[in-house]
C-alpha cells in the first residue's frame, strides 16, 4: 500500500463510518442442541435449484447467484436470522448462533453475495438485490415469524428487507452498531461523511486489499488502537480470513452500498419493534450520525447504547450482548 494511501485508510477509519460487521466471540451452546440441525429444504419455485447438507446450504437466486446458508435448529422453532456486515461472512455470527441455538431458537444465517461462500458476484452489489436475496432465502426456508438481527452494513441490509418482507414472515428487527439512516454527507444529512472519505477506502482495498483488511481488525474495529486494549491476535486473524474469502469486486462495490444508502424510507416504514444497540465508542459507525437518528425514524423502536464499547462489541463483549438479545427476544 502507498505511503498516501496508508495515511488515507488510518485517517479516515478513526473519524469514519465503515459498515462492517462483527466477529463472534465464544458462547456456551446446550449438548442437547447439537443433534437438532436437519437438512435443508429442497427446490422450490420461488428460488430455483438448491444443494444442501444438514444444517447448511445454498439457495440458487433469481439472477443465478448462489447463496450460502446455515439453519440450524428445530424448524419448529421461531427462527433468528443474523446478516453480517461488509466484509466478512456469516462466521461472524458463531457464537450468537451457537448461544442461541442452546436457547432454544432456530438460528440462521447466510454469506451475503460476493462474500464468503456465496458467488463472487461482480453485479447485483447493492441494498436491494441485497435485499431480494434475503426475500428468496426466507421464502425457500419458508420462515415466519422471524427475528432479523442485522450488524453494520448487514442492519441496513436487515431493515431494507423488513420493509418489504412478506406478510408475517418478520416479527422484530434488531440493528446492532448499524449503518442507518445514512453514511455520506448530503444536504439533508449534514453530519454525515464526504464522498472523498469513501473514495479513500475504494482506493486502498484496490490497492492491497489483505493489508487494509488487517488494518481494520487490528485497529478501530474492535478498539484495538485505544489506550490499554486487549489484543486478540486469533480475532483479528479470523476477520482478515473472512474477508478475504469474498471477492474483490464485489467488496469494492459494497463500500457504495453501504455508504450511500438512504435508509430513511425504510426506518419509516417498519412498525415492528425495533432494538437498536450501538456502542458509544465505535470507531467505525459514530453513534451520533446513525442510532441516534435511526430511532428516532423508527415508529416502534428502542435504543440501547453501550458506554465504551466498540463497533465489534458482539466480539468484545458477548455475555452482555447476548443478554441484552434475548430479553428482547422474549419481551
Amino acid at each position: 500500500m502507498s505511503q498516501s494511501i496508508q495515511q488515507a485508510s488510518r485517517r479516515t477509519m478513526m473519524t469514519a463510518s465503515l459498515g462492517l460487521a462483527a466477529a463472534a466471540a465464544a458462547a456456551p451452546f446446550s449438548a442437547a442442541a447439537q443433534g437438532r440441525p436437519a437438512a435443508a429444504k429442497g427446490v422450490s419455485a420461488a428460488t430455483g435449484a438448491a444443494k444442501s447438507t444438514a444444517g447448511s446450504g445454498f439457495v440458487t437466486v433469481q439472477d443465478g447467484t448462489q447463496i450460502f446458508y446455515k439453519d440450524w435448529g428445530p424448524k419448529t422453532a421461531q427462527p433468528i436470522v443474523f446478516h453480517h456486515g461488509w466484509p466478512l461472512s456469516s462466521d461472524d455470527w458463531d457464537a450468537q448462533m451457537l448461544f442461541f441455538l442452546g436457547q432454544g431458537y432456530r438460528v440462521i444465517a447466510h454469506d451475503r453475495r460476493g462474500h464468503g461462500r456465496s458467488t463472487q458476484t461482480d453485479t447485483g452489489n447493492e441494498m436491494d438485490t441485497y435485499a431480494a436475496d434475503v426475500v428468496a432465502l426466507a421464502r425457500h426456508l419458508d420462515l415466519k415469524n422471524a427475528i432479523h438481527v442485522g450488524h453494520s452494513t448487514g442492519g441496513g441490509e436487515a431493515i431494507h428487507y423488513a420493509a418489504r418482507a412478506d406478510a408475517g414472515r418478520v416479527a422484530k428487527v434488531v440493528l446492532v452498531g448499524a449503518v442507518p439512516p445514512i453514511m455520506l454527507k448530503t444536504a439533508a444529512n449534514p453530519g454525515g461523511l464526504p464522498k472523498e472519505v469513501f473514495d479513500g477506502f475504494r482506493a486502498a482495498l484496490a490497492a492491497n486489499r489483505a493489508q487494509f483488511f488487517h488494518d481494520v481488525a487490528a485497529g478501530p474495529f474492535y478498539g484495538y488502537n485505544r489506550p490499554g486494549a486487549k489484543v486478540s491476535p486469533a480475532t483479528v486473524e479470523n476477520w482478515w480470513r473472512q474477508g478475504m474469502m469474498g471477492g474483490a469486486k464485489a467488496h469494492y462495490d459494497c463500500i457504495t452500498a453501504f455508504s450511500e444508502t438512504d435508509f430513511t424510507d425504510d426506518l419509516r416504514a417498519v412498525d415492528l419493534p425495533v432494538l437498536v444497540m450501538h456502542g458509544e465508542d465505535d470507531q467505525i459507525v459514530p453513534i451520533a450520525d446513525s442510532a441516534l437518528l435511526s430511532v428516532k425514524l423508527l415508529k416502534n423502536g428502542v435504543l440501547k447504547t453501550y458506554p465504551g464499547l466498540p463497533h465489534g462489541m458482539a466480539t468484545t463483549h458477548p455475555e452482555l450482548i447476548n443478554k441484552d438479545l434475548l430479553a428482547f427476544f422474549k419481551a
